[in-house]
Formats: C-alpha cells, structure tokens, sequence
C-alpha cells in the first residue's frame, strides 16, 4: 500500500532523529484519518526510564491528541517490530492496525518470537503488516550498531 510506504518514511525519519542524539534509531508515528497525529523516537538512554520506547511516546502522544486511552481508529507505524511492553501497549491501547519495517529476532513480538498483538485470547487484536521498507528500517539499526562498535 502507498500510504503505508509515506507513514513509514515519517517513522524512519523520527529513527533518524533518535540516531542524531546517539540513542537506538528506532522511530514511530500513529496515524489517525488520514494525519499524522503523534510521533515518537527512543530516548531510553537519554532518559534512564525503561519505558522510553519509540511507540510508548507516540502512543502517549496520541493519547492526548485525541483525548482518550483508545486509539481504535488509528494506525502505528513503526521501524523496528514492537518489543513485549511495546506489543502490550498497543493491545491496550486499542490501536487498530500495526505496520513495522525491520523484524526483531532478539525481542520481537508481532510475530518473530511470539505474536502479542493477534493472540485470541485478549480481548483486543490488531491488524498487522509487516516489512514496509524492511531493508531501509534494517540498514538504520545495523549501521547505527556498526558505528557503535567500531567506537569501542
């Protein structure tokens, strides 16, 4: 879909802020009628606090932005596939769909090492789509580390 390939673009550019500040390029937008309505990057250790997510921000974001917990009418885009906090907040939060680019094999849980957002047995489940410009999503995260390493 074109409009997922736009929203992600938005996302990979929040990972590009987050890589500016030397935090894990990991970014996120959320998407409510058509707009932009929330955005989000990690700045776990800018901050200290375990929930500085990406998608934690947005979602929070977004929770103003619309007043109210409930995003059902709204879409997540996000980088990297969504970790366990991060999957169980969007069930939470009642956000209809997910898209991510790149899948995490040490902590995904959209479906890598288990499947959060679509277990039936929650009383919420998302649509999901996943690999939306995966090696653009993958390349941030992989030279980001690259970098990291060759620092040491």
């Amino acid at each position: 879909m074109a409009d997922d390939v736009v929203y992600m673009q938005e996302a990979i550019k929040q990972a590009e802020q987050a890589k500016e500040v030397n935090e894990v390029p990991i970014g996120a937008v959320i998407v409510h009628q058509g707009d932009v309505i929330a955005r989000g990057y990690n700045v776990r250790e800018t901050s200290q606090t375990t929930l500085s997510h990406a998608e934690l921000i947005a979602i929070q974001e977004a929770n103003r932005k619309i007043g109210s917990w409930r995003l059902e009418d709204c879409t997540l885009y996000v980088t990297l596939e969504p970790c366990p906090m991060c999957a169980g907040a969007i069930v939470q939060s009642r956000i209809k769909r997910v898209v991510f680019g790149a899948p995490d094999p040490k902590a995904g849980c959209a479906g890598t090492l288990m499947n959060l957002l679509q277990d039936e047995r929650f009383n919420h489940r998302a649509d999901m789509t996943s690999g939306v410009l995966q090696d653009e999503c993958r390349a941030l995260l992989t030279d980001f580390f690259r970098e990291l390493r060759s620092k040491k």
